[in-house]
């Protein structure tokens, strides 16, 4: 059953942000990856070295987790760009969540473990929707994932009130979503908005007019990629 995801509790403080973006790592991880270096320095102060270099090891794993990268699009005006960095599994058509009838083209990225799991906006616009559903935790790969898994729902309109889905679906190694948007916040394409732990799937909706710009086992990355994109002559309709 699908339900309101609060992500205000998703935002990390200002703190971590701040300190997130001067090392290069999402503000969610901060805490972790500091936490680990931390208890690694002090096990070296009382002479476990061995043990010490391997939460220090930790440590760095966790930050390569974490990483976050700046990105920008080279084009945003009539394309839809990647939110997820991995590869193309699935290029579709199904329903929006939440539109019975309405057809979209649908575009799934799945992300491994060693993949940026920092996710972008996928157009500029206004966030008109975001619902979590809770699910199970099954392999993302599969073509139900986004039918079955725990997930998160979000849906922008551009200026010209062009609707637009993005969904994060967790899989079986991810446990937690995360989602920085809430409703009526303007974002632009390319923006952070969340990330999902350890990998997983995210899925890409917008309508039949755009003219799909990859191919199923194609490498995209978050905010560069250009999934779809409009004729030119509706690029201004």
């Amino acid at each position: 059953m699908s339900s309101d995801f609060d992500s205000s509790r998703t935002r990390p403080g200002a703190i971590a942000a701040r300190l997130g973006a001067a090392i290069g790592i999402a503000g969610e991880g901060v805490a972790m990856s500091l936490c680990a270096a931390l208890a690694g320095i002090i096990l070296a102060l009382f002479g476990m070295h061995l043990l010490a270099a391997i939460v220090i090891l930790a440590a760095v794993a966790i930050a390569m987790f974490f990483r976050d990268p700046e990105r920008f699009p080279a084009r945003t005006e009539g394309v839809v760009i990647s939110g997820a960095d991995g590869k193309v599994t699935d290029i579709s058509e199904a329903e929006l969540p939440g539109a019975p009838g309405v057809r979209f083209r649908r575009v799934a990225v799945f992300m491994s473990p060693l993949n940026v799991h920092v996710n972008r906006a996928p157009v500029g616009g206004e966030v008109v929707r975001v619902e979590h559903t809770a699910g199970e935790f099954r392999a993302a790969f599969r073509d139900d994932a986004s039918e079955r898994n725990e997930r998160n729902l979000m849906v922008f309109a551009d200026p010209t009130g062009r609707r637009y889905g993005m969904m994060q679906v967790a899989g079986y190694l991810a446990r937690r979503i995360i989602c920085r948007l809430r409703i009526h916040d303007r974002i632009q394409a390319g923006q952070r908005i969340g990330l999902i732990m350890f990998g997983s799937r995210v899925d890409h909706y917008f309508t039949p007019e755009f003219k799909v710009a990859v191919a199923i086992g194609d490498r995209v990355r978050a905010g560069e990629s250009i999934l779809a994109e409009l004729p030119s002559e509706k690029i201004q309709s």
